[in-house]
């Protein structure tokens, strides 16, 4: 009974220690900082129980291992109440760290309901799968598209800065996702699916799609890369469409001139509708 005790001790010690316990690795994102948070917390409680669970087990194999019979084993009431309150304290913990993680909108984007939504300061991109790329732009910023670097799309963001994916497809089934910043949703055919992060790190990241959609697939590339504000406004400068000015002359705007010289010095102007503008001297004298 003092085994239990020591061992239902230890795990509930683990559990307080996931709790408490705060990474202090620099994270690349918001989403991929929360996904790590919990990972690791989830790690500290199950380092315990796996290390346990084995002990018993080696225990169990070495301490009966030359019996001739198995003897059944007898009612021990609190041993059976202390491995239900253990079971039951690990659930709660597992089920409440995931929730805190998951209702995050940085990990599950629901619009109107944790998250309001893009605001004036936000960036969106559209990211459109097809067989077999991807078309990105910016829908706020108008003419604006992903460059092409090395073959495929390049999406640049600014860091500390709400950033939301809306993510669709063409044909079939895609998946975007960019593991470094913890991004990962399906692009389904009509419809769209949002994701949102805040980047932290500046750098290039490599994207790809997840779902197996044809021949292809391998070549489905795309890089995001984290800038400065103000190399990102740089950027949106830089692909800005130019303005050209293009005057369209219509048959009522233009005229024929003929132009007759007469020895008097005078000028005869005859002006008749074309798209054509010309001039003709006529002289009769000298």
């Amino acid at each position: 009974m003092r085994r239990t005790r020591l061992g239902l001790v230890t795990l509930l010690s683990a559990v307080a220690l996931a709790l408490a316990a705060d990474p202090v690795a620099a994270q690349t994102s918001a989403t991929s900082g929360l996904i790590n948070e919990l990972n690791g917390k989830l790690l500290y409680v199950a380092i315990p129980i796996t290390v346990i669970t084995e002990a018993i087990l080696i225990y169990t194999v070495i301490r009966f291992r030359r019996s001739d019979e198995a003897q059944p084993t007898r009612e021990n009431r609190r041993l059976e109440i202390t491995w239900t309150i253990a079971t039951a304290a690990v659930l709660l913990f597992v089920g409440v760290a995931s929730y805190g993680v998951l209702a995050n909108p940085n990990v599950t984007y629901m619009p109107g309901m944790n998250d309001d939504g893009p605001g004036e300061a936000d960036v969106v991109v559209e990211a459109e799968a097809f067989q077999w790329g991807w078309n990105m732009r910016y829908p706020e910023e108008e003419g604006v598209t992903a460059p092409t670097v090395d073959g495929s799309p390049q999406i640049v963001i600014p860091a500390d800065t709400d950033v939301y994916f809306e993510i669709t497809s063409t044909d079939v089934i895609h998946g975007f996702a960019v593991p470094e910043l913890g991004l990962k949703q399906d692009a389904m055919p009509g419809a769209t699916n949002t994701i949102k992060t805040v980047a932290y790190e500046e750098g290039t990241y490599q994207g790809y799609c997840t779902e197996y959609c044809g021949v292809a697939h391998s070549q489905m590339y795309f890089t995001v890369k984290v800038v400065s504000q103000e190399e990102y406004q740089q950027f949106l400068d830089e692909q800005q469409p130019s303005e050209t000015a293009t005057a369209t002359a219509t048959p009522s705007q233009n005229a024929t001139a003929t132009a007759t010289a007469t020895p008097s010095g005078n000028a005869t102007v005859t002006a008749t509708p074309n798209a054509t503008a010309t001039a003709t001297p006529t002289p009769t004298g000298n």
